[in-house]
């Protein structure tokens, strides 16, 4: 029998759900774990205030290496570049949509009269005021349904959320935008699957479920994220496709107000592609970005 492992949202219980049909297909028995995290817990903070590395994913990593579960199930984006030691993605499913949508309040009316937009992303927040930079945001936490309620029960023009999820657990009606100029965040709409290093007979099975270009697409944006953030919480975006052989990859840097932009766009065929992330990253480090990354450092104090 696998256990897995999965925070209690509707959307982590739909994702790991998602795993066990794909595990069941395979042949294996499978039942669910569901495990509260520190990031659900806490709805109040801003996610930057937390110290984001890990919030949502330290619960199921410590039951994982208690070996209380098996496997645990992740939105990849929640997932730390720095694993836990012992812990490995073993798999990533196709990828849904990786783009932001804003969902309207049910009286808007058109972003000159709603000025005002909820997100609890700074790399949201940076990319809608650099767009608007007339427009405030509001703090907005909680899981899609709470998040969605708030929404509806505000006088904001709209909020941002991102487009996997709401699909996933059939939340996303016909109010709504998808926003293709907002860079999203990195591995933003794959479903991760981790397990122990050590359990080498699970992970070959749990690698029967791998999508091999999603799995490439990750690991670039993923490289990008951490050869350019240092362990700080930053306004990053990263996308990588892979079309006609080639990964197609745009990665950006963005100031707190968003009123700078460090962005850049790159491609490279897929046999050359593991080093794509890193060789943007030190780009824009190279152009200003090491500067910036102090600053939003200084700010974030």
């Amino acid at each position: 029998m696998i256990r897995i492992g999965t925070r209690k949202s509707a959307l982590a219980l739909r994702q790991a759900n998602q795993v066990k049909k794909g595990l069941e297909k395979l042949g294996e028995e499978c039942t669910l774990v569901p495990i509260e995290s520190s990031g659900d817990q806490d709805l109040i903070q801003p996610l930057y205030r937390m110290g984001i590395q890990g919030i949502f994913t330290k619960s199921l990593d410590r039951s994982l290496l208690n070996q209380t579960i098996d496997l645990a199930v992740h939105s990849l984006k929640d997932v730390p570049t720095e694993l836990a030691e012992g812990i490995e993605i073993s798999a990533c499913l196709k990828r849904g949509s990786a783009r932001d949508v804003v969902v309207h309040h049910p009286n808007f009316s058109d972003w000159t009269q709603n000025s005002v937009i909820g997100t609890g992303s700074l790399r949201r927040t940076a990319q809608w005021l650099r767009k608007y930079p007339h427009h405030k945001t509001e703090n907005l936490r909680g899981n899609l349904q709470k998040r969605l309620e708030k929404l509806e029960a505000s006088r904001w023009g709209g909020a941002i959320f991102a487009q996997a999820g709401l699909e996933r657990i059939g939340l996303l009606k016909t109010n709504y935008s998808v926003l293709d100029w907002m860079l999203p965040a990195p591995a933003q709409g794959i479903i991760g699957i981790a397990s122990l290093k050590e359990d080498s007979i699970l992970s070959k099975v749990i690698q029967e479920l791998n999508c091999k270009e999603t799995a490439l697409c990750a690991e670039v944006e993923r490289t990008f994220l951490t050869t350019l953030e240092g362990g700080c919480t930053a306004p990053i975006g990263a996308y990588a496709f892979v079309k006609d052989q080639n990964v197609h990859f745009h990665g950006g840097l963005f100031s707190l107000d968003g009123k700078q932009a460090l962005e850049h766009q790159t491609e490279s065929h897929l046999d050359q592609a593991a080093n794509l992330g890193k060789k943007a990253a030190l780009h824009i480090l190279e152009k200003g970005g090491k500067e910036l990354m102090q600053q939003i450092k200084r700010e974030l104090k």
